[in-house]
């Protein structure tokens, strides 16, 4: 990824300390480049940037509704949750409801992020599980597909229809052919893309009321579930989650692994993709917040923006000794 741009800055004092450099891209809803930072045409990983992609022959292929999925089911399929017990409850509902269990998952187990379920974990002397996995909700969406399809047990596999519904999906409103995949950490595919791409995926999602067809449908069905949940979606303390609430409804946003982020703005029919080139999700969070204060979508001042950016850094005993902001010539 050649030629990133100052993004985000660590100031100590009168000391720039580090520097955080990436690539953005905002595009309309034809697909088209309005304003772009670095490369946009660098090929990225989205990592769990592009849930809502996997997400769509979930709700497209009719096993969304041929097992009564509610928007809660459709926030987690898109949502790196925390394992708090708000995630974890609802997933397992999700499998008793769809006639599975936590064995036929795929993903690993993963000490969950929030403390209080890690806590009473640890008191109990239990062993975390695949339901706390962040992507466990990603997960009861491929093997409600997978049920819907009839298809065999390894539903990570690239080969398997899950996922070449997924490839097919993602290539669609990406707007072209990915040069590969990766295995993500929860043992899934993820699809390489351009960052051009990417933006015009979530431009495609900010504008599917006005596409035809059943796919365009599901993105709308997805994107609403997410504003509607943000709080299954990422997590209490988390950026998503805070950002969206402080957005009052007007973007839905979602991180990936490595510093990845996007943000669907209906609206204005945008997208947004965006990558810290270190992987810091410091320098990620406090380029969105940059870029969707710059939109006119996020106060600048709101306690959720202020916490990724212009935010104050602190020793342990509570000293103000540095802030991170937006890099000078970024947004």
């Amino acid at each position: 990824m050649a030629n990133p741009v100052p993004m985000a800055e660590i100031w100590r004092g009168d000391f720039l300390e580090s520097v955080h450099h990436g690539h953005a891209v905002i595009c309309d809803d034809s697909g088209q480049i309005v304003e772009a930072w670095g490369d946009p045409q660098a090929v990225v990983l989205p990592r769990s940037s592009s849930k809502m992609i996997q997400a769509l022959p979930l709700v497209e292929s009719g096993a969304a509704d041929a097992y009564r999925l509610w928007d809660e089911h459709l926030a987690l399929a898109c949502a790196s949750h925390n394992g708090a017990a708000i995630h974890t409850e609802r997933v397992q509902g999700w499998l008793d409801h769809i006639g599975r269990a936590e064995d036929d998952f795929r993903c690993g187990a993963q000490e969950p992020r929030d403390i209080e379920m890690r806590n009473a974990l640890i008191c109990s002397g239990k062993e975390p599980c695949q339901i706390h996995n962040n992507c466990s909700g990603k997960h009861a969406g491929f093997l409600t597909l997978n049920r819907h399809l009839g298809a065999g047990s390894e539903y990570v596999e690239i080969s398997h229809p899950v996922q070449q519904a997924c490839l097919e999906a993602f290539e669609d409103v990406c707007g072209e052919e990915s040069p590969g995949h990766v295995v993500d950490g929860c043992s899934a595919p993820n699809f390489a893309v351009s960052l051009q791409g990417m933006a015009r995926a979530m431009a495609y999602f900010a504008a599917a009321e006005e596409r035809p067809g059943v796919r365009a449908e599901a993105a709308v069905r997805l994107r609403r579930a997410m504003v509607a949940y943000p709080e299954l979606v990422a997590g209490e303390g988390r950026a998503c989650t805070e950002l969206m609430r402080a957005a009052q409804g007007r973007v839905a946003l979602k991180t990936g692994a490595e510093a990845f982020f996007i943000a669907i703005i209906p609206e204005r029919k945008l997208g947004v993709a965006l990558k810290i080139t270190d992987g810091s999700t410091r320098g990620a969070e406090c380029a969105i917040a940059a870029i969707l204060v710059k939109l006119g979508l996020l106060d600048a001042n709101h306690p959720a923006t202020l916490k990724r950016m212009n935010a104050p850094i602190r020793n342990w005993r509570g000293i103000e000794t540095g802030v991170i902001r937006r890099a000078a010539g970024f947004c």
